[in-house]
């Protein structure tokens, strides 16, 4: 995949994948990377994509993404959960929730 993956190339991947929208000058996008972080690294085994947003980027629009940062959980291609601006680790479970396959 290139720096930043298509839409199709998304909706082929297999498995369970976080999307993370935002961008790198965005404070609150900054002030919930430790926490987002955090979270992840208790869930090596999913796919994480950080994905530079801003205008003219064809994927974030393609998920109608309106605020950062937005965690986007797809698996096997299709969305499952999505969470906006987390700010505690609770916020996080609709994407980080362990997968019931």
């Amino acid at each position: 995949m290139s720096d930043e993956p298509t839409r199709a190339e998304v909706d082929q991947l297999t498995g369970a994948t976080v999307l993370e929208f935002g961008a790198g000058w965005c404070p609150i996008c900054q002030a919930a990377r430790p926490l987002i972080d955090s979270a992840l690294a208790r869930r090596p085994e999913l796919r994480h994509v950080r994905i530079e947003d801003g205008k003219g980027k064809p994927l974030g629009r393609s998920f109608r993404v309106k605020l950062w940062p937005t965690l986007i959980l797809m698996r096997d291609g299709q969305e499952v959960g999505r969470v906006v601006r987390p700010t505690q680790p609770s916020d996080l479970a609709p994407v980080l929730a362990p997968a019931h396959d």
